[in-house]
């Protein structure tokens, strides 16, 4: 069974908040590493904690929000074995799980509604890796 991690910076808190109760409502387990308010934080803090766990199973999935998407991002893919990926629509979103095999969903809540977050955190969670000839590219990463 999958493991969910999530977290956000001040900039993304309350988009987490809502992807929390999104998560709440489809009966998904998940487990939030912060901040528990919007008060100021440095994201690569937050963004090390979901790592770190990703890193720690191939099961195990992240969902990193701060204002641009771009900050969780850089400091996700620091991590081995993390393929952190910014989602901004649909088909990247798709592509990242299909051909990348994309271990963590970054959003910026500053560029996205929240209704369209919500939709890419449905298809990432729902996509599954196509393998194949995508799996030698993976490996070389």
């Amino acid at each position: 069974m999958k493991k969910i991690f999530i977290s956000s910076d001040h900039a993304g808190f309350k988009l987490k908040e809502a992807i929390k109760i999104y998560l709440e409502k489809k009966k998904i387990n998940f487990q939030d590493f912060g901040p528990s308010n919007e008060n100021s934080v440095d994201y690569p803090d937050y963004a090390h904690k979901v790592a770190r766990k990703v890193n720690s199973s191939k099961k195990n999935i992240g969902i990193l929000v701060c204002g641009s998407g771009t900050g969780m991002n850089i400091a996700a893919n620091k991590h081995k074995n993390v393929r952190a990926a910014q989602c901004f629509n649909e088909k990247s979103t798709k592509l990242s799980r299909l051909h990348n095999d994309a271990n963590i969903i970054t959003l910026g809540s500053r560029l996205l509604s929240k209704k369209n977050a919500l939709k890419f955190i449905s298809i990432f969670l729902n996509t599954k890796f196509e393998g194949g000839r995508h799996l030698k590219r993976v490996k070389k990463i």
